[in-house]
């Protein structure tokens, strides 16, 4: 078994890395990386996977596609690296992360102390061109990344956060019987007064999480980022 990921994902995954659509992804990126900017690099395309293996993840956030300027992509949805301005929607995120559990928010959005707990921050689609948002959807990573939504339901006590309708037109692929979903706004500022302010969702993640028997996320992140050590 060829290793993409390096963890228990690869296994999972399997399936779906050795099918006829990944190796047309495959090739189709090959062309992309050599002839325009994509993001994030192609060391950190799988980023969220290996920070958060399988068996470990508890809570995944999905987002839509990495941020497509450059320097802020890492391979996990929402985050930036250190020295790298806030975008609005993680401003807002740090926002309600403050008003419902009183998390002081931070001046970076280095967020590996979350996925090393357990949450899977994960996009649906893993590259993007230069200043082309969504500009690879539809070329093959959903069909990575439902896997990965639909393994993760089927293993069970797994809380889903899906803010926007992007994220929650998945919602067909989770079994809400077995796991915990939470649904909101985007927490972009053309919609985070729609529904995402004053929805809750960490303490409603940690209440799931409890009830689950797996133990809560420190959602407080480090006020200064002493090293960087993403996969």
């Amino acid at each position: 078994m060829k290793k993409y990921i390096g963890n228990d994902w690869d296994q999972v995954l399997a399936p779906v890395f050795a099918s006829n659509e990944y190796h047309k992804l495959h090739e189709f990126l090959k062309v992309e990386y050599a002839t325009r900017q994509i993001f994030p690099d192609m060391y950190h395309i799988f980023t969220a996977f290996k920070l958060t293996p399988f068996t470990k993840t508890k809570v995944v956030i999905l987002g839509q596609d990495p941020y497509h300027n450059p320097g802020q992509a890492t391979g996990l949805s929402f985050a930036v690296m250190p020295g790298i301005s806030l975008p609005p929607s993680l401003v807002n995120i740090y926002r309600e992360l403050y008003d419902d559990v009183g998390c002081a928010p931070v001046n970076h959005g280095y967020l590996k102390k979350w996925a090393d707990q357990g949450v899977l921050l994960l996009n649906a689609v893993l590259t993007v061109p230069l200043g082309q948002a969504n500009g690879h959807q539809g070329k093959g990573w959903e069909q990575v990344t439902d896997a990965a939504i639909k393994a993760l339901s089927d293993r069970g006590k797994v809380v889903f956060i899906l803010w926007g309708r992007y994220a929650q037109n998945k919602i067909n692929l989770i079994d809400q019987n077995r796991n915990f979903v939470i649904k909101s706004a985007h927490p972009s500022p053309l919609s985070a007064s729609r529904g995402f302010f004053g929805s809750r969702p960490f303490s409603r993640c940690n209440a799931a999480l409890k009830k689950f028997g797996t133990g809560p996320i420190d959602w407080q992140l480090p006020a200064e980022i002493k090293q960087i050590d993403l996969a």
